[in-house]
């Protein structure tokens, strides 16, 4: 024990001399080690901090919730375009139906979707997502708010032309987004009245844009809009101690019943699951890292050349202090242990300034991405055996020379 220790505070001593003494050289070796880290490590933490974003908006969609639709959203590749295409619409009495006869389902919603312009005095704003929503869509998708409230039952009932807004629509036409309760919009030549204002999210890649919409009540949304075009959909949530995998049979053998659909007939609807996104996500993911790995791998290439270039250097120069080590019987493995950690110390060195630069990059890119670029303990457990491992690859040759060598020899030399 008390010689390991002993090898690591000679191998720290020669390494920072080496700093000292070969400024430029050992400069020149670390910056190639530090860029290929923060090649490699910068991609992989801006695509995991992307994947994890993504993944949470994902969970956000609900924990065992179908999303009932004439299209697949995997893109259903075994599908003609034409076919789906050609399905029926969702219709709100599927709902009530599915309610009645599903023994795994705790809510169900029925959402129309489109797009529409809206406008307060002369400021308008294009291409706004409008959600028509039902009384149990808070339940299915829980929303939270920065001002106003959700509909009542009453509203509901009445079909009131009562409105709720997302935060950067509110403060696109109101200045300040809490300023919007109260006022009146137009939509479709029709005055609504914001009842609410849904606390900001920030940029969404996958499910519900919440910040850019506004949300009616169906009864009034079917004033506006035909149902056939607002593309509606059927949102189910499955029952805690269920699986999807259950829920989802239970599900299409409702829908087949609803619609009088033949054991010979094709599905003329989709289930899509929330499990089957996240999956989806993670399995994409790992192909995007592995090719950031490679890009980044041939810089730290780079970089180990440069590390094994100072081993062969240090080796060269140190030769009578290693044969005359060897004389007094410091082993060979002890020799090989030496340079093999002053190697893996270069290179952990190297690493810390490539997770310095890394660590930048995530305050930069926090910014103008808008979601949260963070390094992660993982991600430096990752560099420092990275670096462990090209220390080792790189000092393998030169500490393997060391410590094979004749003792006369190296001191006479």
């Amino acid at each position: 024990m008390l010689t390991s220790i002993s090898i690591l505070q000679n191998a720290l001593r020669l390494t920072f001399k080496e700093l000292k003494v070969n400024k430029l050289r050992t400069a020149l070796s670390l910056t190639g080690v530090a860029f290929g880290i923060f090649c490699i490590i910068g991609v992989l933490t801006t695509v995991n901090s992307l994947e994890q974003n993504i993944q949470n908006e994902v969970k956000s969609l609900g924990n065992n919730t179908i999303y009932i639709d004439k299209w697949d959203y995997s893109g259903a590749p075994n599908k003609p375009m034409w076919k789906l295409r050609a399905r029926p619409v969702m219709k709100l009495e599927e709902a009530s139906l599915i309610k009645e006869r599903s023994l795994l389902t705790d809510e169900i919603t029925y959402l129309l979707q489109t797009a529409t312009n809206i406008s307060y005095k002369d400021d308008v704003l294009e291409d706004v997502r409008v959600y028509g929503i039902n009384e149990s869509q808070i339940n299915v998708q829980p929303i939270q708010f920065a001002a106003g409230r959700y509909f009542s039952t009453s509203e509901f009932n009445a079909g009131s032309n009562s409105c709720i807004i997302g935060y950067v629509n509110a403060e696109d036409l109101f200045g300040v987004a809490e300023r919007a309760i109260g006022k009146h919009i137009d939509v479709k030549g029709k005055k609504l009245t914001v009842i609410g204002v849904i606390k900001k999210e920030g940029k969404s890649f996958i499910g519900w844009d919440y910040d850019r919409c506004i949300m009616i009540n169906n009864k009034f949304a079917k004033q506006l809009y035909d149902p056939n075009f607002a593309n509606p959909i059927l949102i189910a949530k499955g029952r805690a101690d269920i699986t999807t995998e259950g829920y989802m049979q239970e599900l299409r053998g409702i829908m087949r019943q609803i619609r009088r659909l033949s054991p010979t007939q094709e599905d003329n609807f989709s289930l899509n699951s929330v499990e089957a996104f996240s999956k989806a996500i993670s399995e994409s993911f790992v192909t995007i890292n592995i090719v950031g790995s490679i890009i980044g791998g041939i810089s730290l290439v780079v970089g180990m050349f440069g590390i094994a270039n100072i081993m062969f250097v240090t080796v060269k120069e140190r030769t009578s202090v290693i044969g005359l080590k060897k004389a007094i019987g410091a082993k060979s493995s002890t020799i090989l242990f030496e340079f093999l950690l002053e190697a893996s110390i270069l290179c952990i060195l190297g690493g810390a300034i490539g997770l310095f630069l890394v660590y930048i990059l995530t305050l930069i890119l926090s910014g103008p991405l808008e979601f949260p670029v963070f390094l992660s303990a993982p991600m430096i457990l990752v560099t420092v055996i990275i670096c462990l491992v090209v220390g080792i690859l790189a000092g393998i040759i030169p500490a393997s020379r060391a410590a094979k060598m004749d003792p006369v020899k190296a001191i006479r030399s």
